[in-house]
């Protein structure tokens, strides 16, 4: 009977993996995605046991376009189409662990791009919120986030500098998109002790990944280092 309802387990989620276009995971993907996070994301440092947890377990090729997959578990960004990429590996986990994130949290994900992010964060907190501009990556990262199984990551289609305000306040907000400013409707959405971190600097060049930690009617910023993201779009580039 157990091995009767595994089978309608698998067969239940074939349909939607091929949908969404996820690459099925297998031992070469796992060893790889192992590597991964030895050498290049706890081997440079991140300790956090359950953000190295998160990259163990997410499969980031289901995240890329296939014929990428070969280059899923290389520490570098990939283009996802839309002019837009994937974040770096060890980014991705420099930004999670920056957050200081528990099982509590609410957080606010600012271009949802692949999902890829969003998935990392989904392991981590309590909800993801996340928000994406360009309409076809929100479409096809919302299937594949729901074909696989992250329940509790909600998705929209908007334009993120305006945040999310009707599910406010969050324990933390991330934007995963160069800008040369902080959004104050961000910093409004953000809770008395809550942290949101960044790229900021010119959109177009380099940037600096940056903590900003609020308390009360005060913020306190980090730079934590440099770092290239494609720019902000929407209102970010009229401002």
């Amino acid at each position: 009977m157990k091995i009767t309802l595994l089978f309608l387990c698998i067969l239940s989620l074939i349909p939607a993996l091929a949908i969404a276009g996820a690459i099925p995971d297998n031992p070469s993907f796992k060893a790889a995605r192992e590597q991964l996070v030895e050498n290049h994301i706890a081997g440079q440092g991140i300790a956090d046991s359950q953000v190295l947890a998160a990259m163990r377990s997410v499969p980031r090729h289901c995240f890329i376009p296939k014929r990428l997959a070969s280059k899923a578990y290389a520490d570098t960004a990939l283009p996802i189409g839309e002019s837009q990429t994937i974040s770096q590996p060890y980014v991705v986990a420099l930004m999670t662990e920056s957050l200081k994130l528990t099982g509590n949290h609410r957080v606010l994900e600012i271009g949802t791009g692949s999902g890829y992010q969003a998935a990392v964060l989904s392991k981590i907190v309590k909800e993801v919120y996340s928000i994406e501009i360009k309409e076809k990556l929100h479409q096809e990262s919302t299937r594949l986030l729901k074909a696989l199984g992250f329940t509790n990551v909600k998705t929209r289609h908007g334009d993120g500098y305006f945040g999310w305000q009707e599910a406010a306040p969050f324990d933390a907000i991330m934007i995963t998109a160069a800008i040369n400013h902080v959004p104050p409707p961000l910093l409004k959405q953000l809770t008395e002790d809550g942290r949101l971190i960044l790229p900021l600097g010119n959109p177009f060049s380099y940037q600096n990944l940056t903590l900003i930690t609020k308390t009360g009617n005060d913020f306190r910023t980090q730079q934590i280092t440099g770092v290239l993201f494609v720019p902000m779009t929407g209102h970010a580039l009229e401002d």
